[in-house]
């Protein structure tokens, strides 16, 4: 439970240190959103109220940015998007989207393009794309993933 409430504090804290470098820049919030993406690896859900008092802005429109934009993300974790474009399906994408989901729960997201198609199927995860993927190699990238 400690830990709990230390990790809280130290998101609240660095939210606050980007806040206040972008406060008064225009447009200040996908900055502020990519800032904390960047020192955390994703966006505390609890913290979207402080965003929006910081910002001015509402919790909606703050909350409507993160899950607009694939990039952002609420847990913690590998962020795996599987191509569910014509090539990539027709090519096992399906399957590898329900093997990820299997794995990880969260963090799987079906796309769809990556624009790889000629090495369908495709996956990114965490910005690292792989074409020609398959079940085994799947298997051993996320374990190293969920390892790390």
């Amino acid at each position: 439970m400690s830990n709990n409430i230390n990790n809280t504090e130290r998101f609240h804290s660095i939210v606050e240190t980007v806040i206040e470098r972008h406060r008064h820049r225009p447009g200040a919030l996908l900055p502020v959103l990519h800032d904390i993406q960047e020192a955390l690896g994703f966006i505390p859900s609890a913290t979207v109220g402080q965003i929006a008092g910081g910002l001015n802005l509402s919790r909606a429109e703050v909350h409507g940015v993160i899950s607009f934009y694939h990039d952002f993300r609420y847990a913690p974790g590998p962020q795996v998007r599987i191509c569910m474009g014509e090539a990539c399906q027709s090519m096992g994408s399906a399957a590898l989207l329900s093997q990820a989901t299997e794995i990880l729960g969260d963090g799987v997201e079906p796309v769809y393009c990556l624009g790889n198609c000629a090495c369908a199927p495709n996956i990114d995860i965490s910005h690292a794309y792989h074409g020609r993927m398959s079940q085994e190699k799947l298997a051993s990238l996320l374990a190293r993933e969920v390892a790390a």
